[in-house]
């Protein structure tokens, strides 16, 4: 492995990673809207949820779905771009995983902004699409019908989508570098959950039970997740307030 090879694929990688398309159409759209102050009512509180991430998440809640879903896109294009140069420009060992990695290190802390972006899963989505597509549709189905269909538990989906990476390769490669990559791409993603993790626990000390299910609600791919647990009987519909 050639050190000098490693630092470019990683430096590419976290530079290309670190540019924030949400901040891009969030300033094109609403120039006076800011990503950083986006806040969710949560029942039975006078405060609001904070979303830390600003992402295409931030986007949908402040834009609309179709905004989110461009930044969405445009996030896992720049690291699959990046991932595809690297590994077409080195073919004689997988530096693009580390390509990959980076990439979604700069889409968490990005250098441009603070180090404050996203949460990293479509940086991820990003990455697959050149390490292995397949894994894409293996991985978000295996962790659809694991947390809907089996623990009718829309946010253990969301997590086991990246979970399922880690048998996939192994089984499919039997290649450490594979496997590592796999392990990494979650810790990093654990990592950049913490701010988002301290406001759960914030409210849960106010003793306000705050629903993830309203922050998915906000977001086209969550709400298409949540309605198909509705159809399997898996979400209780909200009492309205005229009931």
């Amino acid at each position: 492995m050639d050190w000098v090879t490693v630092l470019t694929s990683c430096g590419l990688g976290y530079l290309v990673g670190s540019l924030s398309f949400a901040r891009l159409i969030a300033r094109i759209r609403s120039p006076s809207g800011q990503l950083e102050e986006v806040d969710l009512p949560v029942e039975g509180s006078d405060e609001d949820y904070r979303v830390r991430a600003v992402s295409a998440s931030a986007v949908s809640l402040k834009l609309g779905p179709r905004w989110g879903f461009a930044v969405m896109a445009l996030d896992m294009l720049k690291v699959a771009a990046a991932t595809l140069i690297v590994k077409l420009a080195f073919t004689e060992e997988p530096y693009f995983l580390i390509t990959a990695v980076a990439g979604m290190v700069g889409h968490v802390w990005p250098v441009y902004h603070g180090f404050r972006g996203g949460r990293g899963v479509t940086a991820v989505y990003g990455g697959l699409w050149v390490i292995d597509w397949i894994a894409i549709f293996a991985t978000f189905l295996g962790g659809m019908f694991l947390g809907i269909v089996v623990l009718r538990n829309v946010v253990i989906s969301y997590f086991l989508s990246l979970w399922l990476l880690i048998p996939w390769f192994w089984f499919r490669t039997h290649d450490w570098r594979y496997l590592a990559y796999a392990v990494v791409v979650n810790l990093i993603f654990v990592a950049g959950m913490i701010p988002d993790l301290k406001e759960y626990v914030r409210f849960t000390r106010m003793g306000v039970v705050h629903d993830p299910n309203d922050y998915l609600r906000q977001t086209a791919m969550g709400r298409g997740m949540l309605k198909m647990l509705s159809l399997l009987g898996g979400e209780r519909k909200k009492p309205d307030a005229t009931d």
